[in-house]
């Protein structure tokens, strides 16, 4: 393989910075790989080196991660992975960035993690992907504070108080969301336009680890009408709700609504793995199911989409001009699943009539 990507390594630890150097120095097709102490430092090699990737600490002295990363956007967009710990506060921060524009981030391993194992060969992985991300895609941080700005005070002057799932609804609909690398900034765009139907419930998987659903399930239930949150095991599914599959969990849909989460195996190198869930709606709901899969790596999902579909239930995927990256819902066009193919910002609207021709078709409309 020839050598041709460049890498910018930032982070205040010396030796992470020596440890993420080495590793991606060990491939064949990374030729040069710089490092930075700090955001200050990286802005002034960004310029000079012009990598290909960056990738990006959290936490860091005299510029952190999130005020550098505003500045590489504005300044210099380059494809950027951010490096976050473990803590609530890294996770709120990390979201953030991902809305931003960092196209993915990388969990940092632990010390027994780097002992006994390859730590950094995920993050080898998402570099790569990251390098081929076209540069239209990422947006300037001034360009998504600003949309973030006016569509946060939009939602705001427009939206009624929200309404607890009323225990008198039934349940008739279910629409299954499925999204990875990319997957937080697209569900923020999507979750303030999802409709709140009196008869529909919402099950989210996106790829994240542990500690993080959590934190974006609470940031999509303050942009929505929905009430969303992380799923529990044995929780209720009940209209007017969106549950989210845990970090390190499987979750499935049972009888009586209820959810069940495991942590079997992983699908697709991932848990949760949206085939599992989208298959356990197909057997429940059949021709009552919706399902739509947006940006990401890999190919979970196609496969419950193929049970969706031969349950006789209706699907979209994202079209390839807005994902981050082409490849949960390419696999999906390619295998000739998905009925309709729309951007991110059409994918709501499409849901709806999809939900509302359930609902017409159930009453005899």
């Amino acid at each position: 393989m020839v050598n041709v990507l460049k890498v910018l390594v930032v982070d205040d630890s010396a030796f992470a910075r020596m440890l993420v150097k080495r590793r991606l120095l060990s491939e064949s097709d990374f030729a040069q790989v710089e490092s930075a102490a700090d955001g200050v430092a990286a802005l002034r090699k960004i310029a000079e080196f012009e990598p290909d990737v960056v990738t990006l600490d959290v936490q860091m002295p005299r510029m952190d991660g999130l005020s550098a990363l505003e500045e590489i956007m504005g300044t210099h967009p380059t494809p950027v992975i951010m490096l976050s710990g473990l803590t609530d506060r890294d996770s709120s921060t990390t979201l953030r960035s991902l809305e931003l524009g960092a196209v993915d981030f990388f969990l940092k391993p632990d010390a027994e993690s780097i002992r006994e194992g390859d730590a950094f060969a995920g993050l080898v992985q998402m570099v790569r992907q990251a390098s081929s991300v076209p540069l239209d895609k990422l947006a300037s941080a001034d360009e998504a504070l600003m949309r973030m700005a006016v569509e946060n005070e939009m939602n705001r002057a427009t939206r009624s108080p929200k309404k607890a799932p009323s225990g008198k609804s039934t349940l008739k609909n279910v629409c299954v969301i499925a999204s990875s690398t990319g997957g937080p900034k697209a569900l923020s765009q999507l979750f303030p336009q999802l409709p709140v139907l009196d008869d529909t419930g919402y099950l989210v998987v996106q790829h994240m680890p542990a500690g993080f659903t959590n934190s974006l399930a609470n940031r999509l239930n303050g942009a929505s009408d929905l009430e969303v949150r992380e799923a529990k095991d044995r929780d209720e599914l009940k209209p007017g709700m969106a549950l989210m599959a845990p970090g390190g969990f499987h979750m499935e849909l049972k009888t009586g609504n209820r959810i069940r989460l495991n942590q079997n195996p992983t699908i697709h190198g991932v848990r949760p793995a949206a085939d599992l869930t989208l298959k356990s709606v197909a057997k429940l709901y059949g021709s009552s199911t919706v399902a739509a899969v947006l940006t990401g790596m890999g190919v979970d999902g196609r496969d419950g989409i193929r049970a969706i579909k031969q349950a006789g239930g209706s699907t979209c995927s994202e079209h390839e001009s807005t994902c981050a990256v082409y490849g949960m819902p390419k696999a999906v066009e390619e295998a000739g699943l998905s009925d309709v193919v729309v951007p991110i910002d059409k994918i709501a609207s499409v849901i709806h009539e999809l939900l509302e021709a359930k609902s017409a078709k159930a009453i005899g409309v």
